[in-house]
């Protein structure tokens, strides 16, 4: 680790939540930007605890998908580091939600005061989704986006939507009263100090996270009979579906990828402009416990979030990387959390 990362305020904050050892070992193999590298003791910038959240829910993504963890491993193994890019979500609007807001409001209002503001928006229209990118402003290019979908649940038939009410109907809201108000005060003045910054970073990673009551076994198969990208909300709500590791050459990576017995992509997808280039790994296969008509509970194996690599390349005018995203290659990567990991003929 070095000394800026060792005295940081950022390793202190991620350590609140991950410990000293697991914090440490984290952003030692971490991009992280020298801004958010400022010494501990002092106000916490909104870019500082953005940083963190990504950083925990990057932690959290590794311990769900294997692949993951074991090419980070070997990554780390071998002196690299891992340049986080960005987390993918996925919500839901058109259906009460229980004790949430509808659709990326659920999200995005606690994304906004950790300096967050919307990008791009992408039409998913063959899944019934919207996504829309949510850049840093003050470090858009260092610190990790949020690629949040919104499934619109008003585009399926009727007994999907009842189903989907059943499901996060019964949603609650982990932002408390006093959470609320460091978000407010983050918004207002840019930072917080220690002690809140530690006490709201455990409320902003639940947020991530599965917010409704375990699912009917018979509302998941409607849902799944409409739409994969709903049922897997009904198992994992909104924990990163996907975390997305920003690398020089994706079709190397893929290369080196598959001869490690990895379970990459066939394709590399590229985008239109030619300039972001996509691969990922198939999603984890998990055990998730249902509800049955009879009270009973049944555990069945499902899909769950998966590993991602991106390659940016330099915008033409040469300010940076290109940070957008595409809407086709969105479309196919969700396909990896079908039970069959393959993308619709056509699409």
């Amino acid at each position: 680790m070095t000394g800026a990362v060792a005295g940081s305020g950022l390793l202190a904050l991620v350590a609140s939540s991950l410990g000293e050892e697991r914090a440490g070992g984290l952003l030692a193999g971490m991009d992280v930007h020298p801004d958010v590298l400022v010494p501990a003791g002092g106000p916490v910038a909104r870019a500082v605890v953005a940083q963190a959240l990504g950083v925990v829910l990057f932690d959290d993504l590794l311990g769900r998908v294997p692949s993951g963890a074991a090419h980070v491993a070997d990554r780390w193994g071998r002196g690299g580091t891992v340049f986080l890019d960005h987390g993918a979500v996925r919500t839901v609007e058109g259906v009460d939600c229980g004790g949430l807001p509808q659709g990326q409001e659920s999200l995005v209002r606690v994304l906004a005061p950790l300096g967050y503001a919307h990008k791009y928006t992408y039409e998913l229209i063959r899944l019934g989704m919207t996504g829309r990118s949510w850049c840093h402003v003050d470090l858009p290019a260092a610190i990790p986006q949020y690629f949040v979908s919104e499934l619109h649940a008003g585009r399926f038939s009727e007994p999907f939507r009842a189903a989907a009410v059943r499901v996060v109907g019964t949603s609650r809201d982990p932002v408390t009263t006093e959470a609320q108000a460091d978000l407010d005060r983050l918004a207002a003045e840019g930072a917080l100090p220690p002690d809140r910054a530690a006490a709201l970073l455990p409320v902003l990673v639940a947020c991530f996270g599965r917010q409704h009551d375990v699912p009917a076994v018979g509302d998941y198969e409607v849902l799944l009979a409409e739409s994969a990208e709903m049922a897997w909300i009904a198992t994992e709500g909104t924990v990163f579906n996907h975390a997305t590791d920003r690398v020089d050459d994706v079709v190397a990576v893929a290369g080196a990828e598959r001869a490690a017995g990895r379970p990459v992509k066939d394709e590399v997808e590229v985008s239109g402009t030619g300039r972001i280039l996509q691969t990922a790994h198939r999603a984890a296969m998990v055990e998730r416990t249902f509800r049955t008509v009879h009270g009973s509970l049944v555990t069945r194996r499902v899909p769950g979030s998966f590993y991602e690599f991106i390659t940016r390349r330099p915008l033409p005018d040469g300010s940076g990387p290109d940070l957008a995203f595409d809407a086709a290659n969105a479309q196919r990567i969700f396909a990896m959390t079908r039970a069959d990991g393959e993308d619709t003929p056509g699409s």
